[in-house]
């Protein structure tokens, strides 16, 4: 949908001065209106809708009677509406939500990838298409971090590993889900890379909100405030706020450029980042969820070292800490937990604040065996599989949260909960020292793992943090192998927060025995997976 020119527009095409390299006067204004009929375009009897809040992510201003509204312009700034509940808004040629435009009246700095390119008019009008209730039982979100691609061919793989397995799975008639939601690292540093990755998403066909990461920045930029020039013009605001019956999403970049320093990001917030939360929050509901959707995660990546300014998350937790629905969002580590923040953190809520750290799209950065499609195996380094998560909101801000792994058919003793590990076969009588691991992806501290061989009792495993046996064995073949056995080689196997171990037994009869593994996910309920050993006897 292309986006309505205001009335705000037309005057500063009539009164321009004539001389040829005067600037437009100072535009960002519009009106924010009802499109009865989804056109795009404001038609007779197409009301102004007052109350309706816009911002460049800094200030917010609400509409009058009419639906007018007024920010000051501000070149650099990207103007949105904060969609309201019981609307939704059309889609750009590109396929993404049509909901801002970019002030930038002179030419900003000159960066390899472009930039924001210099525009006329910098004012517009916003549509906001009505949206009855729906007869939905929850908001169904779509999660993606970290796609990823290096190449052209990596966004095939992203293609067709998440995207056409998600268009097979569609509903006939009915959206994939209700809401996109991509945590950054869009690409790999190639911003060029942009259209082929919008194309490729745009295929699901429902509106997509994206946060930057730190492969997404103008790495030429000479100061943070310029790192996301190129990230805009392709995909509108980096700070923003988004509400659905369910919930309110507020996706903020956390991403501070530090150009000539190393390293030469760190997580943390702007100035004029917190002056938007304050003024968003303040009258934001408190009856749904709160979902902040970042790229850095809040938590440091390893104790003493500072991936977050602590003061930023602080200053955070504060604003949010009267909001009694809160979830946190956040990608970038290529492998997935669950953190609760509390005290220790700078949380001083009345319950732990949780925060989601999503999987890899991309796994391992599509390294691996490839399989018989040709797609590489891309497991993450604490071994969980590439893939997206789902968010499931309900009305009253209940949420459920869910891992699906992209390519389960060819992942051995894999489900979409776990993957279990067990030796092949064991000497009848040994001593029982030897394992079956099972890797719960969306598994947490408490979480109820249990076991059974055979049809038995069930039995408690114990959570270990170690790395995932089944990848450290893959870590050998590559090891042993002559030549590469792909383009990238799996990850080394690291620690994994979801890691769960108990003993076999050996003093059964001889011959296969079944082994079973159950987890109580408190999202989903009870799920399973088996994989089976042999005892056999020997003789020295």
């Amino acid at each position: 949908m292309r986006p309505s020119v205001s009335a705000c527009a037309l005057l500063c095409v009539l009164f321009a001065p004539l001389a040829a390299q005067a600037l437009p006067p100072p535009c960002n204004s519009g009106t924010v209106y009802e499109d009865r009929n989804g056109n795009g375009r404001r038609d007779g009897g197409e009301p102004g809708l007052a109350g309706m809040r816009v911002s460049d992510g800094v200030d917010i201003v609400l509409t009058d009677a009419q639906g007018a509204y007024h920010l000051p312009a501000i070149d650099g700034r990207t103007s949105f509406v904060i969609k309201p509940a019981g609307y939704r808004v059309g889609r750009r040629g590109d396929g993404l939500p049509d909901f801002s435009f970019n002030v930038q009246r002179e030419p900003g700095p000159k960066l390899k990838y472009g930039g924001i390119p210099a525009a006329f008019p910098s004012c517009r009008d916003y549509a906001l298409i009505p949206d009855p209730p729906h007869a939905r039982d929850a908001l169904d979100v779509l999660v993606f971090a970290d796609p990823q691609p290096k190449t052209a061919v990596d966004v095939d793989y992203y293609r067709r590993d998440i995207v056409e397995p998600l268009r097979a799975a569609q509903p006939k008639g009915g959206p994939v889900a209700d809401l996109g939601l991509n945590l950054g690292d869009l690409v790999h540093d190639d911003l060029s890379l942009y259209p082929a990755l919008k194309r490729a998403t745009a295929q699901l066909q429902m509106p997509w909100l994206h946060a930057p990461g730190n492969h997404d920045l103008d790495f030429d930029a000479s100061r943070d405030e310029d790192s996301l020039l190129s990230f805009r013009h392709a995909f509108g605001p980096e700070t923003y706020a988004w509400e659905e019956p369910e919930a309110s999403f507020v996706v903020l970049d956390d991403v501070v450029y530090r150009p000539g320093q190393r390293p030469d990001y760190i997580g943390g917030l702007r100035e004029e980042q917190f002056v938007f939360l304050q003024r968003y929050l303040a009258g934001a509901r408190k009856d749904r969820l709160l979902v902040i959707a970042v790229h850095i995660p809040f938590f440091d990546a390893a104790p003493g070292r500072e991936t977050f300014r602590r003061a930023d998350r602080e200053r955070l937790f504060a604003l949010l800490r009267d909001f009694p629905k809160l979830l946190l969002l956040s990608g970038h580590s290529h492998t997935q937990r669950h953190v609760y923040h509390d005290a220790d953190d700078g949380w001083h809520g009345a319950a732990p604040l949780h925060e989601y750290n999503v999987g890899a799209a991309c796994g391992a950065f599509w390294s691996g065996l490839k399989d018989a499609q040709g797609i590489p195996d891309a497991t993450m380094a604490d071994g969980t599989p590439n893939g997206y998560a789902r968010l499931r909101v309900a009305g009253d801000g209940g949420y459920r949260l869910s891992w699906h792994p992209a390519r389960l058919q060819a992942r051995a003793a894999s489900t979409p909960a776990m993957s279990v590990h067990a030796p092949r076969v064991l000497r009848r009588g040994a001593y029982p020292a030897f394992g079956v691991y099972a890797n719960v992806y969306m598994g947490q501290a408490d979480s109820r793992v249990e076991f059974r061989v055979d049809g038995g009792q069930w039995a408690p495993m114990r959570r270990v943090e170690r790395p995932d046996p089944r990848l450290q064995a893959e870590n050998a073949r590559d090891d042993e192998a002559a030549a590469l056995r792909g383009y990238d080689r799996s990850p080394e196997a690291e620690v994994s927060a979801h890691l769960w171990r108990a003993a076999l037994p050996t003093d059964l009869a001889v011959g296969d025995h079944r082994v079973e593994v159950r987890v109580l996910d408190p999202w989903l309920g009870e799920q399973t997976a088996q994989t089976s050993y042999r005892l056999q006897d020997t003789k020295e």
